[in-house]
């Protein structure tokens, strides 16, 4: 089996490193490394730049910061290049694959860094940052995330409808993860192209805000958009393990509501305060024995691990 994975936050631990975090991106004892993702069967990964902005920077600024991990991720995977190649297209995406290398995305988990600077967003994309999240749990230039619940009803601001028209322009997915309801609202209303909720579940399951309603579910769909399954146990059930049993509920909740092509791999590995099921991504094969077991078909496991991953980048960026 292949995977697809649209969001993991180990560049954010290999760039703020523990005392107790060791290795690189070839292998680490965080949840992702290609050793293991390679190990497994994945075709492609995202890979977030994540930050705190309630947290000091390591270089001046934020934005500092994101362009520091971009330069970490360019030279790890100038480092490793046997391995893993950049992806910037679904084009690229394929040749890479035929190569039999691992395709790496890179996205942006904070679109607050832009600090009402537009031209910061086409160096970023200059850079290769492919997905933007306009939130993370912090309000921000572009608008409001999903908590407190007074921010639910606050949408994008001026300045975040204007970013959306030029990631829209520039080919840079919108990403609703961490966004306000009214927020994701505003993308559906202002958007034109399809959109992404990279590691958000189903909140009919777990009524967090930071799930998609059925509604939510169904205009991402209908906007030819994806999200993807997060394995953080607060956005699954009430127990503080994230299971598999649960994820597999997630899983055909989502589909019912969208269709079998809406959902995908969102695990938020190396972004989680607790340890899931499946520990980290040389595991990822038992999610394919829960949902044989549940009755899946081949067909949608295939959907979900994959598949359906690699139609929203030819949706999205073309043959």
């Amino acid at each position: 089996m292949n995977y697809i994975d649209f969001h993991v936050d180990t560049l954010y631990r290999l760039f703020y490193r523990a005392e107790d975090e060791q290795g690189d991106l070839c292998q680490n004892n965080c949840q992702v490394d290609l050793a293991r993702l390679m190990g497994s069967g994945y075709t492609g990964q995202i890979f977030a730049c994540f930050l705190d902005l309630a947290k000091t920077p390591r270089f001046a600024t934020p934005y500092q910061d994101v362009l520091a991990m971009i330069d970490l991720f360019d030279q790890q995977l100038a480092q490793y290049g046997d391995k893993v190649r950049f992806a910037d297209n679904y084009a690229q995406y394929e040749a890479n694959r035929r190569q039999g290398l691992l395709s790496a995305f890179l996205s942006l988990e904070e679109g607050g860094v832009l600090e009402g600077d537009l031209s910061r967003l086409d160096t970023l994309y200059q850079r290769g940052v492919r997905v933007m999240n306009l939130t993370w749990n912090h309000e921000n230039c572009l608008g409001f995330p999903h908590r407190p619940p007074e921010f639910q009803s606050k949408g994008l601001t001026s300045f975040g409808l204007e970013t959306v028209e030029r990631m829209d322009e520039l080919g840079m997915v919108v990403d609703v993860s961490h966004l306000s309801d009214q927020g994701f609202w505003d993308v559906i209303r202002c958007g034109k192209r399809p959109f992404m909720a990279t590691h958000s579940n189903a909140r009919a399951i777990r009524n967090v805000s930071r799930n998609l309603t059925d509604e939510m579910i169904r205009a991402l769909a209908d906007r030819g958009g994806i999200m993807g399954l997060n394995f953080y146990s607060d956005f699954l059930s009430p127990e503080p393990t994230g299971r598999v049993e649960h994820m597999v509920q997630h899983l055909r909740h989502i589909m019912n509501q969208g269709g079998e092509q809406i959902v995908g791999l969102g695990t938020d590995f190396d972004g989680m305060d607790t340890t899931p099921e499946i520990q980290h991504v040389g595991q990822i094969s038992l999610l394919v024995q829960a949902m044989e077991k549940a009755g899946f078909t081949a067909r949608q496991i295939e959907g979900i691990c994959f598949r359906n991953g690699e139609d929203f980048f030819r949706r999205y960026w073309g043959a």
